[in-house]
């Protein structure tokens, strides 16, 4: 069985060497940036990856399943630039490549906060579909966290992905700054309205979900400033959609 790569990307220099080297087991690996203005192209292509460079940016759901288009795999594992595929994880996956039970497969993502990989606050295990039998799943169309519909059975794999989200609290809220523009324009398009008090409320909420019954509390110092950001995050979300 064959296997395809495919990354979606835009300024993943700092990233992708690092995700590329932990995949070298794969028979293909296809990179679809979208204007990058460092070395990802160049990174990209000395680690032999088929790269496709796209003008404009339609949304992640929709430029991940550009790169599903130009995969040839019989199997294809999709990644972001800051994942890792682990030793323990890329055996697994040869093992169900080689006597496939299921269709898809999802596997426990395990995610860096500033320099500490976070087991609570809602964060762990963090079950994500990334592995499926090319032409029964495709990425949902959302500008932002979009997921694999898988058409078929799904297995689970039990080693873990690492995931290196934010390696600074810089990166942290300029992510979630852009984030939260991105799902604000969803939400328009989709018809929702809110209120400052809609935007407080969300805030509110995703601070005590995540720190009190997510147990960030457990995650110290950095769950505590995790569980600020996400509400942060939440709270400019819906303020954003009240102010347009």
């Amino acid at each position: 069985m064959r296997l395809s790569v495919i990354i979606i990307t835009r300024n993943e220099a700092r990233n992708l060497a690092e995700c590329l080297e932990s995949v070298r087991f794969a028979d293909e690996i296809v990179v679809v940036d979208s204007g990058s203005t460092d070395d990802t192209v160049d990174i990209a292509r000395r680690h032999g990856a088929r790269v496709e460079i796209t003008t404009d940016w339609p949304g992640f759901g929709p430029q991940k399943n550009r790169a599903l288009d130009l995969a040839t795999g019989d199997w294809v594992l999709s990644l972001d630039a800051d994942e890792r595929v682990t030793p323990e994880l890329a055996a697994a996956i040869g093992q169900a490549l080689r006597s496939p039970a299921h269709d898809a497969y999802d596997m426990p993502r395990l995610s860096s906060f500033c320099g500490r990989f976070i087991r609570h606050s809602g964060w762990w295990p963090d079950r994500v579909l990334r592995l499926f039998r090319r032409g029964t799943a495709r990425f949902t169309d959302d500008l932002v966290h979009e997921k694999v519909v898988a058409g078929g059975s799904v297995g689970h794999l039990t080693p873990h992905l690492l995931h290196y989200t934010y390696p600074d609290l810089d990166s942290a809220i300029a992510k979630m700054n852009r984030y939260s523009s991105d799902s604000a324009r969803a939400l328009r398009a989709r018809g929702r309205h809110a209120t400052i008090g809609t935007a407080i409320g969300h805030g509110a909420w995703t601070f005590v979900r995540l720190y009190l019954f997510k147990r960030g509390f457990l995650d110290g110092r950095h769950g505590f400033v995790l569980a600020v950001t996400a509400a942060a995050g939440s709270f400019y979300r819906y303020a954003k959609l009240s102010l347009e």
